[in-house]
Parts: C-alpha cells; sequence; structure tokens
C-alpha cells in the first residue's frame, strides 16, 4: 500500500477502508459472542449470575491480555511486522474456539466417551466457558495490535479520522453479523441456526484479518529501533509508568472510559436476555422442563432475532456516523462531540428501561448507536495526543484495562443484582432485565461530567 516503509504515511480513502478490514472480520466475532452467549448458555444451565461469570472471560483476558501482548508486539521484530503475527495468531485461535462454542454440549459429550469419564451435570457449560475464554482472549490479543497500528504508521493528524473508520468498520462488521440471520428469516423464511452463525464469524474474522496482514505493510522494525535502542529493554511497570506520567488529561481520559464502559457493557451483556425475557415475556428457562422449553421455543427464537436487529440497527447507526463524527471532532474537537454523543445514549437508555414496545426498543438502541459510534474512535484519538513514541502497543494495552475493568463490576455486582430481583409470571419466574438500563444511564451521566473537565488541544 505505500512504498516509504520508514515513513508516517497520511492514507487517502481507499487505504483507509482497506486498512480497517481486519477490525470489520474481527467485529463478527465479537458480535456473535455478544447477540448469541445468553442463549446458549442458558440452554446449557446458566442462571444470570452463571451468566455474568462466564462474560467475566471479556475483561479479565482484556486485562492481562491487551497490555502483554501490546507490550510484546512493541518489542517483536520479524520479516512479518511486530504487530501482524499477534493479528494473524489470535485470528486462527477464534475461529477455532468459534466454531466449538455452539458444540460445547456435543463436545463435552465426545470427550466423556473418548475418555471413558463421566460426564458432569454442567459438563457442556464447562466446554462453553473454555472456549468463551479462548474467543475473548483471541479478540483481545489481536485488538490491542491492531489499534496501534494507527500511531505506528499514520500521521498524527489522522489519528481520529483513522479511528473513526475502525469505527465505520465494527459498526459495518456488526450491522451484517447481526442481520443475517434476520433478514434470512424475512427474506427465505430460513431460521439461520445458531452453529451456523458462529462458522459464518468464524470465516468471517479469519478471512478479514488475513487480508490486513497481507496488504497493510508496517514501518520498518529497524528504523523503530534505530531511533530508541532503549526501548527493546522497557518492562510493563516502566511504560505504565510512563502512560500515567504523561499528563494529568490522562487520568481523566481513563476515568471517563472506566465509567462509558460499565454503561456499554450493561448494555451488550444483558440486551439478549432483556428482549427474550422482558421485550418478548419468556420466562426465566434455565431449570425449566423440556415441555416449557418446547413451548417456549418459537417465542425464544423470535426474541433473539430481534435483538440481532437490534444489535445491526444500533451498528447501523454507528455506521452511519461513524465517519462524520469523525469529520465533526477535526473541526469542533473530540470533547465537544464526545460529550454530546454520551448524553444522546444515556437518554435512550432511560426510555428502554421504561418500555418493553419492541419497536421503541429498535429505535432507541439506534439512538444509543450515536454514543456507541464516539465511544469506538474519540478517547482513543484523546489519547493519542499523549502516547511516547515507541510504546503505541503497550499504551493501547494499558488503556484496555480501563475498558476492561468495569466489565467485570457489570459481570458481577450488576449480574449478582439481577439475579436478586425476582419476580413471578404466570408461566413462572423472571427477572427485571431492565434494571441494566437505570444502571447504564447513571454512568454514562457521570462519563459526560468527567469528559467535560478534560483540557483538550484542538489541532488545526
Amino acid at each position: 500500500m505505500e512504498d516509504n516503509k520508514n515513513s508516517l504515511r497520511k492514507l487517502s480513502v481507499i487505504q483507509l477502508l482497506n486498512f480497517c478490514l481486519g477490525f470489520f472480520g474481527l467485529q463478527f466475532a465479537w458480535q456473535m459472542r455478544i447477540i448469541l452467549s445468553g442463549p446458549v448458555t442458558e440452554g446449557l444451565g446458566a442462571s444470570p449470575f452463571i451468566f455474568g461469570l462466564i462474560w467475566l472471560a471479556g475483561p479479565v483476558t482484556g486485562m492481562v491480555v491487551q497490555p502483554i501482548i501490546g507490550a510484546l508486539s512493541d518489542n517483536t521484530h520479524t520479516k512479518f511486522g511486530r504487530r501482524r503475527p499477534y493479528l494473524m495468531l489470535g485470528a486462527i485461535l477464534a475461529a477455532i474456539a468459534l466454531w466449538a462454542f455452539p458444540n460445547s454440549a456435543g463436545i463435552a459429550s465426545f470427550l466423556a466417551d473418548k475418555l471413558h469419564l463421566p460426564l458432569p451435570v454442567f459438563g457442556g457449560l464447562i466446554v462453553a466457558a473454555i472456549m468463551i475464554w479462548i474467543i475473548d482472549a483471541c479478540v483481545n490479543a489481536a485488538q490491542g495490535p491492531y489499534r496501534a497500528l494507527v500511531p505506528d504508521n499514520i500521521v498524527p493528524e489522522q489519528h481520529s479520522i483513522a479511528n473513526s473508520y475502525l469505527s465505520f468498520a465494527i459498526g459495518l462488521g456488526s450491522v451484517i453479523a447481526a442481520g443475517t440471520a434476520p433478514f434470512l428469516k424475512w427474506a427465505f423464511d430460513y431460521q439461520m441456526s445458531i452453529e451456523a452463525q458462529f462458522i459464518m464469524a468464524a470465516l468471517a474474522f479469519l478471512l478479514g484479518m488475513t487480508w490486513t496482514c497481507i496488504t497493510f505493510k508496517e514501518r520498518s522494525a529497524e528504523k523503530n529501533n534505530s531511533q530508541n535502542e532503549k526501548q527493546d529493554k522497557r518492562t510493563f511497570l516502566e511504560d505504565l509508568k510512563t502512560f500515567l506520567q504523561a499528563s494529568p488529561e490522562v487520568y481523566k481520559i481513563c476515568l471517563m472510559q472506566f465509567c462509558t464502559w460499565i454503561g456499554v457493557m450493561c448494555m451488550f451483556i444483558f440486551f439478549t436476555q432483556f428482549a427474550i425475557h422482558t421485550v418478548y415475556g419468556v420466562p426465566d428457562l434455565t431449570t425449566a422442563s423440556a415441555a416449557l422449553k418446547t413451548e417456549f421455543a418459537h417465542k425464544t427464537a423470535q426474541a433473539t432475532n430481534f435483538s440481532s436487529i437490534c444489535f445491526a440497527v444500533l451498528n447501523l447507526i454507528c455506521f452511519a456516523v461513524s465517519i462524520p463524527i469523525g469529520i465533526l471532532s477535526t473541526k469542533y474537537g473530540n470533547k465537544k462531540v464526545h460529550i454530546i454523543s454520551l448524553i444522546t445514549m444515556a437518554l435512550s437508555y432511560l426510555l428502554m428501561a421504561v418500555t418493553s414496545n419492541p419497536a421503541a426498543v429498535m429505535v432507541l438502541m439506534g439512538i444509543a448507536g450515536i454514543g456507541w459510534a464516539s465511544i469506538l474512535a474519540l478517547p482513543f484519538a484523546m489519547l493519542s495526543e499523549y502516547i511516547q513514541k515507541g510504546s503505541e502497543g503497550a499504551v493501547m494495552g494499558i488503556f484496555n484495562i480501563f475498558i476492561a475493568g468495569p466489565q467485570i463490576l457489570v459481570c458481577t455486582i450488576v449480574a449478582w443484582f439481577i439475579s436478586k430481583c425476582v419476580f413471578q409470571t404466570q408461566a413462572g419466574i423472571n427477572y427485571h432485565w431492565e434494571y441494566c438500563f437505570f444502571i447504564g444511564a447513571i454512568v454514562l451521566i457521570l462519563s459526560v461530567i468527567i469528559t467535560n473537565m478534560i483540557q483538550e488541544t484542538i489541532k488545526k
């Protein structure tokens, strides 16, 4: 894509679109994980709290894997580049785990038979949890180095727009990933199986990342070394110290990101269950009889398709506004645009919490997509002002701690809280899944307050 490998590049629109194809594929994996992990694990016997604990895979691997892989990729020098080996390895392993996850019960039975071991009651759930951890670890292993390609290779004045293109790819990938099954049902009356959807995600992740690794050339590692030989000897703690000492604004950006992602994950973790059990009124089926599960099977499938459509709408809006957000932030500053975007997301949450009308919920998810597009781009653009050359991968990995950390709170405290909010219906017990949106709105407003405190330098 570029002849001069040793200089920062200013990319054309075509080059920016090509650059983000790997992120497009990565989003297939993440979208299937978000939408369908709830129905799969509930079918294997996971209660709301157990479901939350399984979701811990994402934040824990994010806090551990991204900083380590980011630091390693800063100091990796191969003929394939610094970042690309991690991108490919993550894609390959994730593709395998994506295939295995919806087949967890069958894999557990197969292993028990071949190893002549008694099958535990929750054998399938254990395998599913392991596959979730592998998927999340691999997505995190790829995501940090991918983000680091921006400050690594692209001129500073394009950092905001480059991150917006990544947001654009996430939106488009999510729309297609989430919308495929509902579209096939609507257009051809064909219900795509959960297993087929995960296979689709595996192929998209692997092929998209392979394309990026083949077509996007990194700057020469030898050039980076010659500029600062001492960088090879940096430790993670040194990177963390340098990161936190860069500017007082870094603390505010990190705190803003921490609060924001509590709000984001309140939606991502619980929305499908909210759609099934609150919008469509399906009772909890964790311990339900086979007859009750059969009775609600059609409605559960309808609700799962509805959830996919809502996520498609969310990401369609994200896709539509991501590049305009990048353009507006370049003109007016990241801070102002981000504040407005977060306010719209918080308001959509509050309204979603008080309605179970499917059409209204779908519209509100679309409005939330404005905030989602901003969250995917502008915090990273704000942070880019404070990244020391040669530490891009480590910094993006460290910053991910403030994305992964809040998810732990949602997976444990919020999941536990919902598991305690039980009410009885004619068909059985249910939970107040809508409470997650009240919690999410509160922390998003707190994030707005913190964002307003950030002192931003607008580049002209």
